[in-house]
Parts: C-alpha cells; structure tokens; sequence
C-alpha cells in the first residue's frame, strides 16, 4: 500500500472547516502524516474592465489575504495543535490553486469538505471539489458536513 506522509487540507474557514479538521487530525494522527493546511482567497481580477482601478482591487486582495493569514494562524492553533502542521494562503481559483499546492507540496492525499449544492446553486457556483476530484491524481476526502 502507498506511504501516506503529507495530507493538504483545504478549508475556507466557514463554520464547516472544523468538521473537515476533525478528520485531517484523526487521520494525521493515525498515519503519523504531517498536514498541509490551504485557504485560496479569490485573486478578484476578473472584475478589473468593469471600471475598478486594479490598484483598488490588489489593495482588497492584500486585505483578504493579511485577514486569512491570521485567521490561518488561528485555525492552525486551534484545530492542530501537537501536529506537524503549517498553513498557506494563496491567492487565485480554489480548484486550481488546490491541486497546484498539492503537487508543489507533493502531497500524498486531499482532505476537502463538499457543500453539497444542488440545482441552480451548483450550475452557478459550480463544485470546487468536483473539479479537484477530476483534476486529482492522488487520492481526495472529501467530506460533506453535517448541516448546521
């Protein structure tokens, strides 16, 4: 059976990150595996033609990305304490910037939680997940939270 020795673990730091934390942990304890914690902040620049200044926009993103670095530091303390654990914030498509850290990290496996939206929620917001199970070539958790 393949070695499992480095977990990603992607959350968005919504009520539901603790759930998927909760299995990242059991599993990193169980496998002695360390933990790649990731949150992808929305890049925004798609909105630059529609008379934004991309000043305006960066300034935001940095913004986002100071605010998610110290909620990181907070999620991290909280939920993996004792663990071999490190965050990242990245900034870009979730999908896409899900699956790039997972191979810059060489991870062994995705831990990510799955809304479970059906109908026109999914056809405007699309599957995050979905696209990571499909564009993954190591092994994905994903775990749907219980409602809350």
């Amino acid at each position: 059976m393949t070695a499992i020795n480095k977990i990603l673990v992607a959350v968005d730091f919504s009520d539901h990150s603790k759930y998927i934390a909760d299995y990242a942990k059991l599993l990193a304890t169980k496998l002695d595996a360390a933990l790649v914690v990731v949150y992808a902040a929305p890049s925004l620049s798609q909105y630059v033609g529609f008379h934004v200044p991309p000043n305006s926009i960066e300034s935001f993103v940095g913004e986002i990305v100071s605010g998610a670095e110290k909620s990181m530091d907070a999620f991290l303390a909280e939920n993996f304490g004792g663990l071999q654990a490190s965050g990242k914030v990245v900034t870009g498509y979730a999908a896409e910037e899900i699956l790039a850290t997972a191979e810059q990290e060489n991870v062994d496996m995705i831990i990510m939680g799955t809304h479970g939206r059906k109908g026109i929620d999914r056809i405007l917001f699309g599957s995050v997940a979905e696209k990571v199970v499909k564009g993954a070539n190591i092994p994905v958790l994903t775990v749907r939270p219980p409602a809350l």
